[in-house]
Formats: structure tokens, sequence, C-alpha cells
């Protein structure tokens, strides 16, 4: 398998599920900044020129939370996904598209309208607009957390690394202040070996 990575973007979470697995892989990493993401080789395994792009024999895929949840289902003895037709399985489903299109594009538009985008192009409304939003969704993922080990059935799971992913981006935007309960979790999940070598 080869993982397209660029560190510091979504493909960390690929690469933190690629560890946690502890399966052999090939990370191929593109220098954005030098534009090899918009190359024409790799427009052709990601037509949209970003990353990650997962190459699996003759199978390539995109999207983040598709490659982790491909590579739960891909190796299940490893126990990274809830067994199918369980609640858990529901729960793992709700919570990694919660996370991905509830509170990533908030986060996104956040970081993009704060330190990527040039000074004319920045808008101090979008940035407004979507830090509100994420007070209405952080208290959601901090309510599910009480109590809580791991976002799903109280055993680590790939749904903590769609969700971990997302709140590590919320967490360097100073978003979690007020939100102990998601910074402990954040924490834990930290800790753990394979997060720190994708993170590193």
């Amino acid at each position: 398998m080869k993982l397209y990575f660029s560190p510091m973007t979504r493909a960390t979470r690929p690469r933190w599920m690629l560890e946690e697995l502890g399966v052999p892989y090939e990370l191929a990493t593109l220098d954005m900044m030098k534009g090899e993401h918009k190359k024409p080789e790799y427009l052709k395994i990601h037509p949209l020129g970003a990353v990650p792009a997962l190459e699996d024999g003759g199978f390539t895929m995109y999207e983040s939370a598709a490659i982790i949840m491909y590579l739960a289902d891909k190796y299940p003895e490893k126990g990274l996904a809830p067994a199918l037709g369980t609640a858990d399985r529901g729960a793992y489903y709700q919570w990694i598209s919660f996370a991905m299109t509830e509170a990533d594009p908030l986060l996104v538009t956040i970081l993009m309208n704060t330190r990527f985008l040039p000074e004319a192009e920045r808008s101090a409304a979008a940035v407004e607009k979507a830090s509100q939003r994420f007070k209405v969704i952080a208290p959601i993922i901090q309510e599910r957390m009480k109590g809580r080990e791991y976002i799903v059935g109280n055993k680590f799971s790939a749904a903590d690394v769609v969700v971990g992913g997302t709140l590590a981006l919320a967490n360097m935007l100073n978003a979690l202040d007020g939100y102990p309960d998601l910074k402990a979790y954040l924490g834990r999940l930290m800790e753990r070996p394979a997060t720190k070598k994708a993170f590193a």
C-alpha cells in the first residue's frame, strides 16, 4: 500500500490508522509548497490534487474518512471497527460522519481565513460564523464523551482516528478551550504510539 501524504493535512489521519494497524505501507510525501500535488501524474490519482490518496494494489481511493473505514474493514482481525449490524456500528458511522460533515468544515474555514489565505482574501465574518457554529457542535461531542474513554463502545476504533484528527485541528486553533472532556479525550489519543508517529 502507498499513502500519498503531506504533513499537517487530513492525510495525517490515514497515516495514524495505518500505524494503529501495524501493517506495512509506503509513505509518498508530497511537497505542497512546490506544487507536487498539482502535477499531472498526481492529478490522475486524486483529481482535486489534494491529500490523502491511497493505492492498494490496483485500487486507488481518496477522502481521509473513507480510507480509514476501508482500512478498518480490510483488517477486521485488528478490531478497529464494531461488528456489522450492531448499535456500535451505527454509532461508528454516525460519529465519523458528524466529525467530517459538521465539525471539520467549520475548522477548515477558520484555518483558511486566519492562516492560509492571503490577507486580502480573508473573511473575519466567515471566521466568526464558523466559530459560533463550532460552539454548537463541540458540546455535542463533549456530552458524548462524559464517562467514556473512546467515542464508540468504550473501545478504541477507527472512529477515534477521525474524531481525534478533527479535535487535533480544533485544539491547534484554540477551539477546545472550555471543553475539558474533549481536551482530556484528545490527550489520551495523542499519547498513543501510533498517533505520535503519525503527527511527528
